[in-house]
């Protein structure tokens, strides 16, 4: 039997998934060309975190910061997925981690977005947590952005008790303290 002689049904999209507006195109095109438009786009999703995940995101909402140990290696990653990237095998270990840690490379920021940015310029870096083996990812504040480098020392600086939630938005950001500078060196595989 050929396709052509199968019964076969074709099922539309539901209405409203898949929906596009007609463009109007003018009849007249005189006049200067379009050089930029804004358009609204938006995606709503819905996640579910694993065990590992759902363990980090309630410790945070204690101000403490978790992370899982690997079997093979001992690394300890944060956040926890539940097993080491490198070889799949599952974690063995939950480790509480310092609200400490180095910056282990940064960026300064020129061009603010969202709502809660802060003033330009400012910097982001990533911050290798004492006893993890890697880095995570937060701005640096209450220090000009040109006196922000490789090594220094800092400290969460976590929201309100009141505003605490299920999410890595209870840190605010990260300061510096009054600790030693870490030898850029050492943290070299570490990003």
């Amino acid at each position: 039997m050929s396709l052509e002689d199968q019964d076969r049904t074709i099922t539309p999209f539901p209405e409203g998934l898949w929906a596009q507006p007609q463009p109007t195109v003018p009849g007249d095109v005189d006049g200067e060309p379009i050089q930029r438009i804004r358009v609204p786009a938006s995606i709503r999703y819905e996640y579910i975190p694993g065990k590992a995940t759902t363990r980090f995101l309630r410790a945070l909402e204690r101000k403490q910061i978790i992370g899982e140990r690997t079997a093979d290696t001992g690394e300890v990653y944060v956040p926890p997925r539940g097993t080491s990237p490198t070889t799949g095998r599952p974690t063995v270990e939950q480790v509480v981690l310092a609200n400490k840690g180095t910056v282990s490379t940064f960026c300064i920021v020129h061009i603010g977005f969202g709502v809660n940015a802060p003033p330009t310029p400012f910097v982001t870096a990533m911050v290798l947590l004492d006893g993890a083996s890697v880095s995570v990812y937060g701005p640096i504040q209450e220090i000009a952005y040109d006196q922000v480098h490789i090594g220094q020392r800092v400290e969460a600086v976590w929201v309100d008790d009141d505003q605490l939630s299920t999410s890595f938005e209870n840190i605010k950001y990260w300061r510096p303290i009054d600790e030693p500078d870490v030898a850029p060196e050492l943290l070299k595989g570490h990003m």
